[in-house]
């Protein structure tokens, strides 16, 4: 087949760019942020697959957290502005692996871990302690085999306490 007729077929190199160039117009800004996004959640150390971790969150906690972290009344504590709180107070850390929706959870310790650290930097960056040890598969595993069940309520109050407290004097 000679080339004209091909290029009409199946379109030229250069429409195939200009295709190609509208289409990435038309993501425009979405695409952008969606690249920023996951640059950012890929480099927190402990997050091995930011979108699987997304799509694990969307699939097994965004129901009663909503997509924004900042959870149902009476259901799921908001996550947004707090998550991160928990790791700069003793038995914080501990606290989070064995809340009931992660110590009962279907997933994979591994993709819990993940889940976790990944959620520190998607609803809580700020509070993100500068040490952050990042969750591990094996962390998760130990921390889930005694999950919390009516006391998880007191417990996330007076860790929160101790949190704004600490951060209180350290202004």
């Amino acid at each position: 087949m000679n080339e004209a007729r091909r290029a009409t077929i199946h379109g030229s190199d250069t429409t195939r760019a200009g295709r190609a160039a509208c289409f990435c117009a038309i993501l425009g800004v979405a695409a952008l942020r969606c690249v920023a996004q996951s640059s950012a959640e890929a480099a927190l150390a402990g997050v091995t697959n930011p979108q699987r971790a997304w799509q694990n969150w969307t699939l097994n906690c965004q129901g009663c957290h909503r997509p924004d972290g900042t959870g149902s009344e009476g259901t799921a504590p908001s996550l947004a502005g707090t998550v991160s709180k928990f790791l700069t107070v003793p038995g914080g850390r501990e606290y989070l692996g064995r809340v009931p929706g992660v110590a009962t959870s279907p997933l994979s310790s591994a993709d819990l871990a993940d889940l976790m650290n990944w959620m520190f930097v998607r609803f809580d960056k700020e509070h993100l302690p500068p040490d952050f040890t990042p969750f591990t598969a094996d962390e998760v595993a130990r921390l889930r085999t005694k999950p919390l069940r009516l006391e998880a309520s007191a417990m996330r109050a007076s860790l929160l306490e101790q949190a704004e407290a600490a951060a209180g004097s350290n202004r």
